[in-house]
């Protein structure tokens, strides 16, 4: 029999759902015992207390690392572990042992209680040693989705508003009729397919279609492969980083998984292989990955390792506070990733080159760790600590904050230039007073598996022989594992990370910047010039007639710094946009070598300033766009790489960069633009391709100006659906000098017309963004709109 892939936990009884080769089976375990563990000063009257809680089934003194400093030193803290009759009643017991019944004989923060806040499956798997990774035969012999069946369920926001099922899509495929006749539809799809995956556009299908079977007297219905369902969790909606978020009801069903789309980034991003990818590294079964975060899933990794092969439980709640530093070390270590401020304007023949996970290498190859980073152990090397470790070179004035560029010579001496290897070996982090101890760290084993991953799954993408599932899986994996990599640095700073620890946030950015100088530092000894860099990216001219190939010289960097430095792409021309403020008081507008003057010998100095040359204002970070050499655009930032962007002004910008390629000359842009407008005056624009989404911040009575959010939900509210903040609006303004709710139309809603000037106005935006690289601002772009001028007939020319 394989492993169990799904569960459901009913008092003291936990099914265990099996795969078969023609479905699936499950076996029952009776007598479950879930624990938590707790630290506290007299942990004999605690026990004697807790042996009278109803709750309560045992309790146990076991030996376990509080943390991985103890693990680190090999020592172990005396923990009573208690054991509870159900699953749902760990919280419960957390709850009134870190309240009034905790306080009265404990002061507060001296009762610490671990592995309270686990998900009921993934708790299963840890507690018994389970791998959930679902398995329908011999691996060789399965697809991307490793053997499991599917069936999507789709229902629009209306009609589950009015738990109308009386139309859906299976499968894509639309079923209509009386809500018996949808209901006798899906039954007879689920006795055919017999999935083991229900994906569902809403998690709350399952009630719906339950509630409408029941209604329709048929009793033989079920989405489950046995009678019933159950709510797990309740609708709530959390704030993280600033940004408020929704989590929608949770729902299962018996032998099946649930992915509710509504509510799995992963799913959108990586599809099943990846769910089943993250299932294999974190030990969390199917249904609960695919609701969790990417912070979700790094966590459980982290419980599932530190458990098995550290001996450390998982606090409840972070305890270790930031160490104590002086003024000095503070102000070196309190900043971010080294950012070069972009040289605003239009750059031909740029080298796009990153460092290959820049971040989670500098986890693994410098041992950045919890336990490692202060470490005073005997495993650190003092003797190594006494090279030059300082602030380094021009780490102290970055180029970006203040505009100038970096100091690479410091009076201290260090040189960021000096490729030394004993700089990346020695014991203290650079520009800080951390040792770092040499014993290998937690957080690397963490991620080294990820890493090797997916350096083994590119390396297999870059064969001609691989068939198109196994391409689609191994993106599918690579995207998931990208995700988790990317989440792995910030949440060494997160206030509520499990294993996080502040001072390995400053080690790995300090380690960054010492990087990021290092091979600036060396692309300029082979005349090559940096025109913009965010943390690990670096786009680059020649500033030389003839520089050292720029292939030796990046192979260069990465055999010092032990991170390779990767060619990620060559442009024929990238723009580096200005900020807003900076555009606006940009004075004069460039020219631009047309493409017939490409090919002039002369440098862009004899016929226009020198790249990097640029109207005044600094530049956007994160907003660029340029088009690579094998013909594709890339953009970034810009509005038609956000989210809230229509379709039609995301089209319309991506054709204004298009022109902007082909006739190098903003007022050709600008005529693009017009006869964009000119669309939209003419009705000719279907206001389905006008929808803006907005993201939720707050409940609708709690707004106090009267935005067009508030406008949709009062639209929302009229019609009896919910919106909950962190979820997401979708509307076309269709006069935005209307008040309340006639100010905009719902998506689904018809809108016999539109607000033209409101769309005018997101496309001289948009213009705007392309051409202000060149000088142009919105003062100037509707300065020409007013002009009257004739159009080119070169600006209605198809895209090349």
């Amino acid at each position: 029999m394989t492993e169990p892939y799904t569960f459901e936990f009913e008092d003291e009884l936990v099914r265990e759902w099996h795969l078969t080769t023609d479905g699936a089976t499950f076996r029952e375990v009776e007598h479950y015992r879930p624990s938590l563990f707790v630290s506290a000063p007299d942990l004999s009257s605690l026990e004697e207390r807790l042996r009278s809680d109803p709750k309560v089934s045992g309790t146990t003194r076991e030996q376990w690392a509080a943390d991985l400093h103890e693990s680190h030193v090999d020592e172990r803290t005396e923990f009573l572990r208690v054991s509870v009759e159900r699953v749902g009643e760990i919280r419960t017991l957390a709850r009134e042992l870190r309240g009034a019944a905790g306080h009265e004989r404990y002061a507060p923060g001296t009762i610490r209680l671990y592995d309270v806040d686990l998900d009921p499956g993934f708790r299963y798997c840890l507690d018994n040693g389970i791998d959930p990774t679902p398995e329908r035969g011999p691996r060789a012999s399965q697809g991307s989705d490793r053997g499991l069946r599917t069936l999507e369920i789709e229902i629009d926001d209306p009609g589950l508003a009015d738990e109308d099922v009386s139309e859906l899509r299976l499968d894509g495929d639309l079923v209509t009729g009386d809500p018996a006749d949808v209901c006798w539809s899906i039954g007879r799809r689920l006795d055919r397919v017999d999935p083991d995956v229900l994906v569902l556009s809403h998690g709350d299908l399952v009630p719906v279609l339950e509630s409408a079977a029941a209604q329709a007297g048929i009793d033989e219905f079920h989405l489950g492969r046995l009678p019933g369902w159950r709510r797990v969790a309740g609708a709530n909606t959390y704030e993280s980083y600033g940004a408020v978020g929704h989590s929608p009801a949770r729902y299962s069903v018996p032998g099946r998984a649930i992915v509710d789309r509504s509510n799995s980034f992963l799913w959108h991003q990586s599809g099943l292989p990846g769910l089943l990818y993250m299932v294999e590294q974190t030990g969390r079964p199917l249904q609960e990955v695919a609701r969790g975060s990417i912070g979700t899933l790094l966590t459980s990794r982290q419980i599932r390792l530190a458990r098995n092969e550290y001996d450390v439980l998982a606090p409840q709640n972070k305890w270790e506070h930031e160490e104590f530093k002086d003024v000095s070390t503070l102000h070196a270590a309190d900043r971010g990733g080294f950012t070069f401020s972009p040289e605003v304007g239009f750059h031909e023949d740029v080298h796009e080159i990153d460092f290959a996970s820049l971040y989670p290498r500098i986890i693994c190859q410098r041992n950045v760790s919890p336990e490692t980073i202060g470490c005073d152990c005997a495993h650190g090397s003092d003797d190594n600590a006494s090279s030059n470790h300082g602030p380094t070179g021009g780490v102290s004035s970055e180029h970006g904050h203040d505009g100038r560029a970096p100091n690479e010579h410091e009076p201290d001496g260090n040189d960021a230039s000096t490729f030394d290897s004993a700089r990346d070996d020695a014991a203290t982090v650079p520009g800080l007073e951390y040792d770092r101890c040499s014993e290998p760290g937690f957080l690397p084993e963490v991620l080294t598996p990820l890493l090797n991953d997916r350096a083994e799954i590119k390396r297999q993408l870059e064969s001609d022989s691989l068939a198109d599932d196994a391409a689609r899986r191994l993106r599918a994996e690579s995207g998931a594992i990208k995700w988790v990599l990317v989440s792995c640095f910030g949440y060494q700073g997160y206030r509520n990370a499990k294993f996080g620890r502040i001072e390995c946030h400053e080690a790995i950015n300090a380690y960054a910047r010492d990087i990021a100088l290092r091979a600036k530092a060396r692309l300029e000894d082979g005349g090559w010039h940096v025109v913009h860099g965010i943390v690990d990216s670096l786009w680059v001219t020649a500033r030389a007639d003839d520089p050292e190939p720029l292939e030796a010289v990046t192979a260069e960097i990465s055999s010092s710094v032990g991170i390779d430095l990767e060619h990620d792409g060559r442009y024929e021309w990238v723009c580096f946009v200005p900020l807003q403020d900076s555009s606006e008081r940009s004075s004069s507008p460039r020219s631009l070598p047309s493409r017939r003057s490409r090919s002039d010998s002369r440098s862009h100095a004899d016929r226009t300033p020198r790249p990097g040359s640029t109207p005044p204002g600094a530049g956007a970070l994160n907003k660029y766009f340029g088009k690579r050499t094998d013909g594709s655009y890339k953009f970034r930032g810009i509005e038609t790489r956000q989210r809230s962007t229509s379709e039609y002004v995301a089209e319309s910008q991506r054709e204004f960069v298009a022109v902007l390629d082909r006739e190098r000359d903003p007022a050709a842009v600008c005529d693009a633009l017009e006869a964009r407008i000119g669309r939209l005056r003419r009705g000719a624009v279907d206001p389905d391709r006008l929808v803006h989404t907005k993201r939720v911040s707050r409940r609708l009575e709690e707004y106090s100006q009267r935005t067009r959010t508030v406008a949709a939900l009062e639209r929302y509210d009229r019609r009896g659906i919910d919106r909950h903040p962190g979820q997401s609006v979708e509307y076309v303004v269709a006069d935005d000098d209307a008040g309340g709710r006639e100010r905009v139309r719902l998506a689904f809603e018809d809108c016999p017309s539109v607000d033209v000037e409101h769309y005018s106005s997101l496309l001289v935006r948009a213009c705007e963004s392309v051409i202000s690289p060149l000088g142009w601002d919105r003062r100037r772009i509707r300065e020409h709109l007013r002009d009257g001028r004739t159009v080119r007939l070169s600006t209605f020319a198809s895209p090349e």
